[in-house]
């Protein structure tokens, strides 16, 4: 499906996208608190982001839905969380450890903060959306969020995802989300919004979701 919102076509991504977008994601997600907490040093980071985020990419393009523009300037990759699925997955854990080599401990500890905080009630799941950097700040991501929330919409369907600064937590207030209790990362880790986009003909905002156990955060 193609959709057109100001200038920005949305489709889905495919399998022949996926060198354009791994470095969409690894370039969009090199900077940040997140970032100097999970890998401190940027020589180090930048070659284990890029083994990372091919096996971020290739998971969802196998296990879930990836949009992308016709430029390949954005990249959105959701899971449906429809039910709790059966704990304790670790069918990944091998290809993410040789991914990520001797920073492994810190990517399996975000995981395990996501996973103990993640909403219970079905939903879809925003893992990843980055822009490139020169295309930031001109709607591009906020359109290709906006088509995929009008399909949540048509379904009935809530929204989740992770902020993982004041920024971004910023743009999704705009777009329908309200933020929940926030997460502090151990060993003076950064803050992390949790936001839960809700039904926008709803009379009143529900109550942000009680958390459940889900399997590891299936961005990875």
């Amino acid at each position: 499906m193609t959709d057109i919102s100001t200038t920005v076509t949305v489709r889905q991504a495919g399998r022949y996208d996926a060198e354009d977008l791994i470095s969409v994601l690894a370039e969009a997600f090199f900077d940040g608190p997140v970032a100097d907490w999970l890998i401190p040093d940027h020589s180090d980071r930048r070659a284990v982001y890029r083994r990372y985020f091919e096996l971020v990419l290739n998971h969802g393009l196998d296990h879930g839905h990836v949009d992308t523009t016709t430029d390949l300037s954005a990249v959105a990759i959701w899971y449906p969380r429809l039910e709790p699925p059966p704990k304790g997955s670790l069918e990944h854990q091998p290809e993410l450890e040789e991914a990520t080599g001797v920073f492994a401990p810190r990517f399996n500890l975000l995981d395990a903060v996501f996973e103990a905080h993640h909403p219970s009630e079905p939903h879809h799941y925003l893992a990843y959306a980055a822009v490139k950097a020169e295309q930031q700040g001109r709607g591009v991501g906020a359109a290709m969020l906006g088509h995929y929330h009008r399909h949540l919409d048509a379904l009935g369907m809530p929204a989740y995802l992770e902020a993982s600064n004041l920024r971004n937590r910023e743009l999704y207030l705009r777009l329908g989300y309200r933020a929940g209790p926030p997460l502090i990362l151990p060993t003076t880790g950064p803050t992390i919004w949790r936001m839960w986009r809700g039904q926008p003909d709803a009379a009143a905002p529900a109550a942000f979701p009680a958390s459940g156990p889900v399997p590891r955060r299936r961005s990875l």
